[in-house]
């Protein structure tokens, strides 16, 4: 009997194998990565857009509020504004005409879901005095903390006409489309 002779194989296709197996388990790894961080923008894009229209409905809410209440600016404005923002804080008699206005919870969550304070418009010259106010108009900041990764904030310059309150059915009343007759 004649002994066959064995050939060596050389395993060289289980190489390829594994590196084409390698290969495609990398690039899926990679379109996951890739569609994870498109994901992660949109959203992230989506309540950056919540978070303007949710801090817009805050400064809806306060401006008729503010404009009528002028004898309490003067205890009220923060003056750390420029410095520190976050230690203003919303004075009582605003909080206290919104919620009987409305709410601070716009989705129904049982959290507010903005935040208001005012300033001064520096109208005090020479020197400034963020305490005070001379010309009957303050800003009024609303800021959006219900979307923690994306907190926006939006200011208008209020003014009190100094005759009487907010008037919101004349033209330019409390409706904030610039025009002031009878407005305030």
């Amino acid at each position: 009997m004649k002994k066959r002779q064995r050939q060596w194989e050389r395993g060289s296709a289980m190489v390829v194998t594994l590196i084409l197996i390698t290969a495609l388990l990398a690039g899926g790894g990679v379109l996951v990565s890739l569609q994870m961080t498109s994901t992660k923008s949109s959203d992230l894009t989506r309540t950056n857009m919540s978070a303007i229209f949710c801090a817009e409905a805050g400064l809806a809410a306060a401006r008729p509020i503010v404009a009528q209440n002028y004898g309490a600016w003067k205890t009220n404005m923060c003056a750390t504004y420029r410095t520190n923002p976050s230690a203003c804080t919303e004075p009582a008699w605003l909080s206290t005409a919104i919620n009987a206005w409305g709410t601070h919870d716009i989705d129904g969550d049982g959290k507010a879901d903005f935040e208001l304070y005012i300033h001064d418009n520096d109208d005090e010259l020479p020197t400034t005095n963020l305490s005070v106010d001379n010309d009957l108009r303050v800003f009024v900041v609303a800021r959006c903390i219900k979307y923690p990764d994306t907190v926006k904030q939006v200011e208008e310059l209020v003014e009190h006409n100094g005759a009487f309150g907010c008037i919101g059915n004349m033209i330019g009343g409390a409706d904030g489309d610039g025009n002031s007759n009878g407005g305030c």
